[in-house]
């Protein structure tokens, strides 16, 4: 569902936009929601959970407790 709203933004700027929006044989307003679906996607898939496999020969559990005076960065690093 398509919803309305107010853009403030500088002259120059709707300038570019305006004729970007010319050069695609767009609307503004058509350029304008496709900008804003393209960025929402990104951020949306930014906030994606990631998940790391790791390997490691003797366990990670084991070697904390091993080596708890070495700071995790150190004793992780591939």
């Amino acid at each position: 569902m398509t919803q309305r709203t107010t853009l403030a933004a500088e002259k120059d700027d709707l300038d570019t936009l305006r004729s970007e929006a010319k050069r695609r044989g767009v609307s503004l307003s058509r350029l304008l929601r496709d900008i804003v679906a393209q960025q929402a996607k990104r951020l949306r898939d930014r906030r994606r959970p990631r998940i790391g496999i790791v390997r490691g020969g003797r366990g990670v559990a084991r070697d904390s407790v091993d080596h708890e005076d070495r700071p995790a960065a150190q004793r992780y690093r591939g």
